[in-house]
């Protein structure tokens, strides 16, 4: 046996668990600096992660409203003869909407519908009038004005389908106004359930371009597709709920649909009849319109087909911020 293969003493064995133990300390310490800094660096990052998500959440809710649409200075777009739209140039961001110059005291009836896309109870109004008014509107004798609100946002299973379906309305009213009436008669007759998540955006940019004599397609198509005209949406239902209604006696907006005739509110019994309508345009307006109605085709009563126990109530809040769209 060699000096090297001697055994250790009882002082040397000692001196090697030490030197091994503090190896082993060293190690140990090694891995604990480490994870202070891996940790450390996760909590940075989470807590960057969390300053962003709430500033980007301030911003969004604070963003101002975007400008609005050609040819709705009136958050509405008014339909004359032969669906002929009244042009006006589009509101600034944040600008306040100037009320339609009435035509009360001539021979034309103004009829005012303010509407919600996925509400069903206005789906039944429009079922049962629609012919109606395409008439008196065809003729000269009546015009009609839109305006499309978002009061039934969060009813879509969190789509925000009233409020994508008014920014396809927008989006029409601003590239191709006079296809505005075909457009609103195509968004009902192929109108969603409430509740449901309604029809996503490539349905809506189909019936917006869809109707006959459309104009500017692509851009329609593009509108509908970047929600070009949602914020201006949101704040025009926010002025609608606000109140009060121009051109009426109207103070507190009630809900979906509201039908003025002259400034004066429809208040129908249900369901629906294109008689009992009919006939309060011809009390709103008067004799005058009388005359002029004479004219214009007047089809027999349609009682609308869904019964509905009441308009669609204005919400008690403002409209919640966007969510993400179906797409």
């Amino acid at each position: 046996m060699t000096d090297n293969d001697a055994p250790l003493s009882k002082n040397q064995r000692r001196a090697a668990a030490r030197q091994k133990a503090q190896l082993a300390r060293q190690k140990q310490k090694r891995r604990q600096r480490a994870g202070k800094w891996f940790i450390q660096g996760g909590l940075a990052i989470v807590v960057v992660a969390i300053v962003v998500g709430v500033v980007l959440v301030i911003t969004n809710s604070i963003r101002p409203a975007g400008p609005g649409p050609a040819n709705m200075a009136s958050d509405g777009i008014r339909i004359g003869q032969d669906f002929v739209a009244e042009t006006t140039p589009a509101l600034a961001a944040d600008e306040e909407p100037e009320a339609t110059e009435t035509t009360a005291s001539s021979d034309t009836v103004d009829i005012v519908v303010y509407l919600d896309y996925l509400c069903p109870i206005c789906g039944a109004f429009e079922a049962a009038n629609n012919e109606y008014i395409s008439g008196l509107v065809s003729s000269g004798a009546a015009t009609v004005e839109y305006h499309p609100i978002a009061i039934l946002t969060n009813s879509s299973l969190g789509t925000k389908y009233s409020n994508r379906a008014a920014n396809a309305a927008a989006c029409v009213a601003n590239y191709s106004p006079d296809s505005f009436f075909d457009f609103n008669t195509a968004m009902f007759e192929q109108q969603p359930e409430e509740g449901t998540r309604g029809l996503d955006d490539s349905a809506l940019a189909d019936i917006a371009t869809g109707v006959d004599g459309v104009q500017q397609a692509s851009q329609i198509r593009q509108c509908i597709d970047d929600q070009e005209f949602a914020s201006w949406v949101t704040a025009a239902t926010e002025r609608v709920l606000d109140g009060p209604l121009p051109n009426s006696d109207v103070e507190t907006f009630a809900g979906t649909p509201t039908v003025l005739v002259n400034g004066q509110q429809y208040d129908p019994s249900l369901p629906f009849t294109n008689e009992e309508f009919r006939n309060f345009v011809i009390t709103a307006a008067g004799n005058s319109y009388a005359d002029a109605g004479s004219a214009s085709p007047t089809p027999s009563a349609t009682p609308s087909a869904t019964p509905a126990p009441s308009a669609t109530p204005a919400p008690a809040e403002e409209p919640a911020p966007a969510e993400t769209p179906a797409q």
